[in-house]
């Protein structure tokens, strides 16, 4: 990835700052005294109009671990801590907090006075520390099914992953049936006759976050963790009302009479495929700080293709612009049209899926022996040519869109960038094109595969989201790419639509796919944060602890004994990051995943200034409205460039203070 030295430089605070500095928007001094950037002159109205294509699956933000899941929870429900304009942490609901020596121990003074409002604003409870309790004790049941315990794992809070298994054991039990061990011995069998391990009891109150009073919310680890306030601004450590959700266990977060806000915003109005309206909470702790009355989030299905005239009609206050439109809509808009500013919060990478659940016709049976096959892998690895295909998203400059690692350059350092420990480093500043080496191992993986039983030409069965802007022209682009480059002789290519809607559910999840590109995001700021959860046993990412392979399952193995030694490691980042780093390239150098770009620089038309709202490389302080004006017109590239000169230079100054 191209990157200034300067804003390498800048991006590698994001996971070191952990102070306090000032940003415009805690008081609204307007236009001509705000520190935040400036841009054009804010507009008088107060409702801001988006659209949105693919409707949410729940708002359960305690169970949820999706992004666009949680872009309503994010503005709805406040956490201990939240992030300025320049990515620096600041107070919410928490006033203030404390660690001890080793950042063993974290101690939160709960902000008074915060009310929990229901959808009409009418105030129903009190927010204090026993909801932070409430929510751990929900999540790390494993009857829950949350996916949020992970963030409790990594942040090794005590007796939290002893919890889960042993509600996970009690939960088994439940449909256990009776059998014996190896030895003969009576046991309990789950529905595939395994036995059932027993799991020592351990009690609800054992875990390690308690309230010692209303106020005062204490985090206990098992071992110093100095980045744990990085991962409070995520939906693992968000609060609920106990009493509430108690009473709507069964349906919380299903609309917007199940759930209770704290937040910036109430979710007012929700009818799925039709509209989310999101309005000012009256009673928000922080409301001086709010200066757009409404939100409203509007259903289009086609909402990638009717964006733009929608905007230019004025029918909605936000479109983002397809790479194939870009430059005639530049040629009569240039003043109102702006890219997006650095953003490493996701990482997307190619992942072949070792557990085939797709129809006979793909050939899975085909596809396991392939994808097995190490030869196979990394002929498509050299095969495919990254750069032509992200000219999908930037035609000007593709390149500048090419990721290397799975974390993401500038995501995170200690004496140097991450990506530059360990054998990440011949990754970082190269590219894995190489058509020479691709021929040679397709030469390689025919024989093997050929020996094995396989035919020929294996069926790559591709899926992609037809929702997503220019996912289906960048498939296309791959398709031709790689079959011209290997040979018909050697792969078929199927590229085939998924669902608009539950797309995760339908693909990605039940492995309906042979290739496919994936992303995640970090949810905190550690070099554990893209390479641990999207590949552990048990993930829907790509399935490799299915693989009955022995020598896949043996490259795994030793992936496996890297993260677990890596997450052992507290007290020597340096030595933590390497041994993450050799984890790392064990997925790439046997080709399990092929790194491909970070959140894509996009091009819109924006009534927002875009270094204005929330700022931070993990969790979903990008998501959030606090802070943000409506502007009376688009910014224009040259408004944005002077704006994120003024962002750097600011942000600068912001990080060296909170220092």
């Amino acid at each position: 990835m191209k990157l200034t030295k300067r804003l390498t430089a800048l991006l590698l605070t994001t996971a070191l700052t952990l102070g306090l500095a000032a940003c415009g928007g805690k008081k609204d001094p307007g236009p001509a005294e705000s520190n935040s950037p400036e841009g054009p002159a804010p507009a008088a109205s107060s409702t801001y109009r988006q659209l949105y294509s693919s409707e949410v699956e729940t708002m359960n933000y305690l169970t949820t671990t999706t992004f666009e899941n949680l872009r309503i929870p994010a503005n709805v429900v406040d956490t201990l801590i939240e992030y300025d304009c320049y990515g620096v942490v600041q107070p919410s609901l928490a006033e203030s907090w404390e660690t001890n020596a080793d950042a063993s121990e974290w101690t939160f003074h709960i902000r008074k006075g915060v009310k929990w409002v229901d959808k009409n604003g009418t105030e129903i409870a009190d927010v204090t520390a026993h909801d932070w309790v409430d929510a751990a004790y929900y999540i790390l049941d494993a009857n829950n099914d949350s996916g949020s315990e992970y963030n409790w794992d990594v942040a090794q809070v005590t007796n939290a992953h002893n919890y889960y298994e042993y509600t996970a054991y009690l939960l088994a039990l439940e449909t256990a049936t009776d059998g014996t061990d190896e030895n003969g011995n009576p046991a309990k069998l789950d529905e595939n006759g395994e036995v059932i391990k027993e799991v020592a009891p351990v009690a609800k109150e054992d875990i390690g976050v308690k309230a010692v009073d209303d106020y005062t919310l204490v985090y206990t680890l098992d071992a110093p963790c100095p980045y744990f306030l990085s991962m409070l601004c995520w939906s693992a450590f968000m609060p609920v009302n106990g009493k509430f959700l108690e009473e709507h266990k069964d349906t919380f977060g299903i609309n917007n009479d199940e759930l209770l806000y704290c937040g910036a915003y109430i979710l007012s109005d929700f009818q799925p495929q039709v509209q989310q309206v999101l309005t000012k909470n009256a009673s928000y702790w922080d409301k001086d700080n709010i200066f757009i009355d409404t939100i409203q989030r509007i259903y289009n299905a086609e909402a990638n293709t009717l964006g733009t005239t929608m905007f230019l009609q004025g029918e909605v206050d936000e479109a983002e612009i397809s790479a194939n439109l870009l430059s005639s809509l530049m040629s009569s808009y240039s003043d109102q049209i702006h890219s997006s500013r650095p953003d490493t919060s996701y990482s997307y990478w190619y992942l072949f899926n070792f557990d085939p659940n797709f129809d006979e016709q793909y050939e899975p049976e085909n596809w396991k022996l392939a994808v097995n096959n190490e030869s196979f892998r990394l002929s498509i690895v050299h095969g495919l040519d990254r750069v032509n295909a992200l000219q999908v998203y930037n035609p000007e400059d593709p390149e500048s869109e090419l990721s290397n690692t799975i974390t993401p350059l500038s995501f995170a350092s200690a004496s140097k960038d991450y990506a530059n420990y360990a054998g990440l480093a011949k990754y970082t500043d190269g590219d894995t094109f190489d058509s020479a080496k691709a021929l040679e191992y397709k030469e390689k993986a025919m024989a093997e595969l050929t020996a094995a039983g396989a035919t020929f030409p294996v069926k790559v069965y591709v899926r992609y989201n037809p929702s997503t802007t220019n996912w289906a022209d960048e498939c296309q682009l791959v398709e031709q790419q790689l079959e011209n480059l290997l040979g018909a002789d050697y792969i078929d290519v199927i590229v085939e639509a998924g669902p608009d809607t539950g797309f995760l559910g339908a693909i990605r999840r039940t492995g309906n796919y042979g290739l496919m590109k994936c992303n995640w995001g970090a949810d905190f700021s550690d070099a554990s944060a893209f390479i641990v959860d999207p590949f552990k046993e048990g993930s829907s990412y790509s399935f490799i602890f299915k693989s009955e392979d022995p020598q896949t399952q043996a490259y795994y193995q030793e992936y496996l004994d890297l993260v677990a030694a890596a997450l052992k490691i507290t007290g020597d980042e340096e030595a933590r990051y390497e041994t993450f780093a050799q984890a790392e390239s064990i997925l790439l150098d046997h080709g399990f995943a092929i790194p491909m770009h970070t959140s894509s620089k996009s091009y819109s038309f924006s009534l927002l200034n875009p270094f204005e709202g929330p700022y931070a490389a993990f969790g979903f302080a990008s998501y959030r409205f606090k802070g943000q004006h409506l502007l009376e017109k688009s910014m224009g590239m040259d408004e944005f460039h002077a704006a994120y000169e003024q962002w750097l230079t600011e942000r600068d100054a912001a990080v060296a203070a909170a220092k």
